[in-house]
């Protein structure tokens, strides 16, 4: 038996290919200002994307968090992610151009559930 029988046998999981942390798509979106505008009606938000990972933790800003890359595609990343002490979760985001997303998102954040859909879109130089 090999190693990595064995241990999938014991209930271990090892690393697979959609568990790296790649996400190509997002070093693909132009770099700067965005804005994000929420569908629910929620005030605009503006951030500095640097390497497009920004837009995965709306809601969290834990730098500590872990995060499974569930997809991981040239349009469409869907992220899992757990923030020790401050809740966890799922994003997916869809690119249209490389200056423009689509991003869903739901959780916990500071003990309460969130949900929501917005547009992400280049705005300016930060």
């Amino acid at each position: 038996m090999t190693a990595a029988i064995g241990m999938v046998m014991l209930g271990l999981a090892l690393p697979v290919a959609a568990q790296s942390d790649s996400l190509s798509m997002l070093s693909g979106l132009s770099k700067g200002e965005w804005t994000i505008k929420h569908r629910d009606g929620s005030a605009d938000r503006k951030i500095c994307v640097k390497s497009g990972r920004e837009l995965i933790q709306l809601r969290h800003k834990e730098p500590d968090c872990s995060r499974f890359v569930v997809e991981d595609s040239k349009s469409k990343i869907t992220i899992q992610y757990t923030c020790p002490g401050n809740g966890y979760g799922r994003t997916n985001i869809r690119k249209e151009t490389g200056a423009l997303v689509q991003i869903e998102s739901q959780g916990i954040a500071s003990g309460l559930p969130f949900q929501f859909a917005a547009e992400a879109r280049r705005t300016g130089s930060c």
